[in-house]
């Protein structure tokens, strides 16, 4: 286990960054993966997710060492259970789903994988992983059956994401989840950002106009899954906002 906090430190110093997140088990064509790893550097875009709920280690591995060996983007793990680790991701996202009540993914997955985990060079980011109600049931609340908080349940939400911090997590993760009909909302996203604590926030966010609002309400880190699956090129768009971003 890492002490440095290099991601962690780039994480917590700017709003607005982007991070696309990539499925392994959607990676088995790898000249698809090399066409979006080349279009993420392209765009320029922060960081790049790597994992998913139902991901074979198998899978993982194979989507990790491609990564590594094709792109210098910081690869963060993002876990979906326990075998979903590599010494060659540059961080790992250590998420405990608090919005739930399963103790396997409250500490359950940790511990089966913590030996592992503490014997690794990698960077570990205690995150408090929270799932929003996105309108459609997704694959993580499937399997981790845990039922999402409503997104219109803001002392629920908040309390949730305070007992986090209290808790020692260094990161707040808001999730829709993946191919969710709507993002987490924006008035969520604001009164989050009151708690001084990094917050990334992804599932359904589809357009710029949304990236951009998720951004301006407080989310160091927007990120985007399904539609780059279903449109590489908004890629090209994304890039051109970061640069507007920073002029």
């Amino acid at each position: 286990m890492s002490e440095a906090n290099n991601i962690l430190n780039g994480i917590s110093s700017k709003k607005g960054q982007i991070a696309i997140l990539i499925d392994p088990e959607k990676c088995a064509d790898t000249s698809k993966l090399s066409e979006l790893l080349k279009k993420a550097h392209f765009a320029n875009v922060n960081y790049l997710f790597v994992g998913g709920s139902t991901v074979s280690r198998e899978e993982f591995i194979n989507c990790v060492d491609f990564i590594k060996e094709n792109s210098k983007i910081p690869l963060l793990i993002f876990p979906g259970a326990s075998h979903q680790i590599s010494k060659k991701a540059d961080a790992l996202l250590y998420l405990s789903l608090i919005s739930g009540r399963n103790p396997d993914f409250l500490i359950g997955h940790h511990v089966l994988s913590a030996s592992e985990v503490y014997d690794m060079d990698l960077e570990v980011l205690p995150t408090g992983y929270i799932l929003i109600e996105g309108g459609t049931n997704s694959s993580v609340a499937y399997v981790s059956q845990t039922t999402p908080i409503p997104g219109d349940k803001m002392s629920i939400i908040l309390n949730t994401a305070k007992a986090g911090i209290l808790q020692g997590k260094k990161l707040l993760y808001f999730d829709a989840g993946s191919g969710a009909k709507f993002h987490v909302p924006i008035e969520v996203i604001e009164e989050i950002n009151k708690l001084n604590t990094p917050i990334i926030v992804g599932g359904g966010i589809r357009t710029l106009g949304q990236i951009q609002q998720i951004h301006t309400a407080g989310a160091n880190i927007a990120v985007i899954g399904n539609k780059i699956e279903e449109d590489i090129d908004f890629l090209l768009d994304i890039k051109s906002y970061i640069e507007e971003v920073n002029e």
